[in-house]
């Protein structure tokens, strides 16, 4: 492969810009589907098992799109051409989610959309570590992390818009009827999803193999096991900061399961008392979606930041603390009793969350080889995916057990996870160019 030159800002903006578009599936999941399965019959103690879509199709996919793209070189070069396949796929499965006529339907969708989406995002995060220079990898990360909060904060506030700026009227929520709002909602981000998309495939060149790279790509017969096998034997040739790191996601990602299951039935029961079946419970929903969109929002603005002190700080230490100021927005949510005091505890996970976007993997990917980025940043996910496994499976017979099925309980666990990951963090060891070099 060439050798790597710096990019300029509008280059590297190109290159994220994809992320507004992924983003916007991301972001309408994750502040409506909690609601789109109470709406359609779903329990609350069901809810959390029926999450499971995001987490198992991210362990089956990430892994195997990053090594087929290692192995790939097109027209539109190696990243590219899942990027847009996915895109188009997922769009698709956007249009169709509001449609659903039981919540067993939505699971199902859930689990298209969140795989064609991961098939999408994936090569994302690798065509970053390919075209940019160390010394770039944590600007170009923080830019993804700002398309990332855009689209988030546009996505999660779309339901809100609908009936506050655009006069959509609500509709009695419940009994098998998902709101105007939602459903246009979702057809507007599949819209805006593969329009992003579409801008960075076009705008974007990637850096082309040299000859002799280029010949073992052509060389290469179809595995037809996918290559997990060669997956599987890569687990025993981790980087050590990859495992460090691992810890720190396990018990982050824990929180951000419990604040997207479990925020809407919070607020729902805590702050606006709805009962299934009421307009309250509509504008419960929308209230949630706004406060998604607050923290997007909060995470788009401090991406800025990020960009600035990644200049004068380390990744590790910044890390720590925006994670430390996520766990105080996490333990505030069950306190509040009025729905504009949310917005501090959005806030605070907002600075969380720009920074669990992009700052684990500035530390990540130096120490990654460069040859197997795709397969091993895929891998990386599996540390984000598997406590979202163990949450949806486990979460829900845990709070009700232990808690008589109050959703309030799972903020309570967020925040302490949230609190277990800042500390962690800062055992983690970073290196550069094979030194160790400890920023404290």
């Amino acid at each position: 492969m060439k050798k790597k030159t710096a990019l300029n800002f509008w280059q590297i903006w190109n290159m994220s810009f994809g992320f507004l578009g992924i983003q916007f599936g991301w972001g309408l999941q994750m502040a409506n589907m909690s609601a789109i399965y109470s709406y359609l019959g779903a329990k609350p103690s069901q809810i959390a098992l029926l999450w499971l879509a995001a987490p198992v199709t991210g362990v089956i996919i990430q892994p195997l799109i990053g090594q087929a793209s290692d192995r790939t070189w097109t027209r539109l070069g190696r990243r590219r051409p899942y990027i847009l396949v996915g895109a188009i796929l997922a769009s698709i499965a956007l249009i169709f989610m509001p449609n659903s006529p039981t919540f067993w339907v939505a699971a199902g969708l859930l689990w298209v959309l969140d795989g064609t989406i991961n098939a999408s995002m994936q090569p994302f995060r690798a065509m970053v570590a390919d075209n940019l220079p160390e010394e770039q990898s944590s600007k170009g990360f923080a830019i993804q992390s700002l398309f990332i909060g855009l689209g988030g904060t546009i996505a999660s506030a779309l339901p809100w818009m609908m009936t506050n700026w655009f006069g959509i009227a609500q509709d009695t929520a419940g009994q098998g009827h998902i709101p105007t709002s939602v459903t246009l909602s979702f057809y507007i981000g599949a819209v805006a999803f593969i329009g992003a998309v579409l801008w960075t495939v076009f705008t974007t060149k990637e850096i082309p193999p040299d000859e002799k790279e280029l010949a073992l790509i052509r060389a290469q017969k179809f595995d037809w096991t996918l290559g997990m096998g060669e997956i599987i034997k890569l687990f025993g040739h981790l980087p050590k900061r990859m495992w460090e790191l691992g810890l720190v996601q396990f018990f982050t990602w824990v929180g951000m399961f419990c604040l997207w299951v479990y925020f809407s039935p919070t607020i729902s029961g805590n702050v606006f008392h709805a009962l299934e079946g009421t307009v309250e419970m509509e504008s419960s929903g929308s209230w949630a979606g706004f406060c998604f969109a607050m923290y997007n929002a909060v995470c788009f603005l401090f991406s800025f930041v990020l960009m600035r002190v990644t200049k004068f700080a380390s990744p590790k230490m910044i890390h720590a603390l925006c994670l430390a100021v996520g766990a105080v927005g996490l333990l505030s949510i069950p306190l509040m009793t009025d729905k504009y005091g949310l917005l501090f505890s959005m806030a605070c996970i907002g600075v969380a969350w720009s920074s669990i976007l992009s700052m684990p993997y500035a530390m990540l990917t130096p120490a990654l080889p460069t040859d197997k980025l795709g397969v091993m940043m895929g891998i990386f996910n599996l540390f984000i995916v598997a406590p979202q496994v163990i949450a949806s499976s486990l979460l829900g017979y845990f709070i009700g057990f232990f808690f008589e099925g109050n959703p309030v309980s799972a903020m309570f666990i967020g925040g302490i996870s949230f609190a277990i990951a800042a500390v962690t963090t800062l055992l983690v060891v970073t290196y550069k160019n094979n030194s160790k070099v400890i920023s404290v």
